[in-house]
């Protein structure tokens, strides 16, 4: 049996239990919100009754433990390289939202034999009994990484701001992904947050202004899912270690949030996701690096 044929039936085995939705949060560049958003969608998704589990797969930086002001003992290293269980390397941060460190474990499974692969996607296609919503919060940028996870995410949210280096840098990701031989916009949605707006007009027009030059010249559908305020209330909330939805749910932040996130949830909306699972997930990670 080749690679991909064992990990196709480890996904066909994994899809007859219900499947985790699957949403990756990404950005053109660093320090535009993205771990926050991420963080912030956790909480609001957690009070409307879903389970959630976060993946931190920003390699190097650790923003969502510090954010939620955990430190966790294992990352997902302990369960490629050190036989852990996929329970031992959740940490159970504010309401109980799960985490996941994705230390560097990700960058070498394409150098595993078939069977450790296999035990190790079967650990990971455990989440989708743990977990309603699976965030994965990207690195920031266009590495190789990054666009792993993004060509194979089917629901991409792009956080990108005012400023015009992180338009562009937006842009630049778009780009990058279109270009990915395994990319298929047909079947990924990718939906735009802006943030760090003065006004919902000024989070529209900096949508309008990057889909103008996505349709332009890279054709593939984007959509605006909203925008969130300069707030002076999530500044201090990250110095405290907590999420603003948490620390303060009634900030202009946070009620941001909380529309975006019953956006998300809305029963149309849900109807039109193909959940995935993490099963299919990580397989497509691994077949991309073993084909490369």
């Amino acid at each position: 049996m080749d690679q991909a044929q064992g990990l196709r039936n480890i996904i066909k085995a994994s899809q007859t239990r219900p499947l985790a939705r699957v949403i990756t949060v990404t950005s053109g560049k660093g320090g535009v919100g993205k771990s926050n958003t991420a963080i912030n969608l956790a909480v609001w998704f957690t009070k409307m009754g879903q389970r959630v589990i976060i993946l931190d797969a920003d390699f190097g930086l650790a923003n969502i433990e510090i954010m939620f002001g955990t430190v966790p003992k294992h990352n997902l290293s302990d369960l490629i390289y050190n036989g852990m269980n996929m329970s031992d390397i959740i940490t159970w941060g504010p309401e109980n939202i799960g985490f996941i460190s994705g230390g560097s474990g990700i960058v070498g499974m394409s150098n595993l034999s078939r069977d450790y692969l296999t035990y190790i996607i079967q650990n990971l296609a455990q989440l989708d009994a743990m977990a309603d919503v699976i965030i994965v919060d990207t690195g920031a940028g266009i590495s190789d990484a990054v666009l792993e996870f993004l060509v194979a995410s089917g629901e991409i949210l792009l956080v990108t701001t005012p400023e015009p280096t992180s338009i562009t840098d937006s842009y630049s990701l778009l780009k990058a992904l279109t270009r990915h031989e395994r990319f298929s916009p047909s079947s990924t949605l990718i939906k735009v947050i802006a943030n760090r707006v003065e006004s919902s007009d000024e989070g529209k027009g900096l949508f309008n202004k990057l889909n103008a030059v996505v349709q332009r010249y890279l054709k593939i559908p984007i959509s605006y899912l909203g925008s969130v305020p300069q707030d002076e209330e999530l500044r201090n909330a990250v110095m405290q270690q907590l999420p603003v939805s948490l620390k303060n749910p009634k900030s202009k932040s946070a009620q941001a949030y909380e529309g975006i996130a019953n956006v998300l949830m809305d029963k149309e909306a849900k109807q039109t996701i193909q959940k995935r699972g993490m099963a299919a997930f990580f397989s497509h990670i691994v077949a991309g690096k073993k084909n490369s």
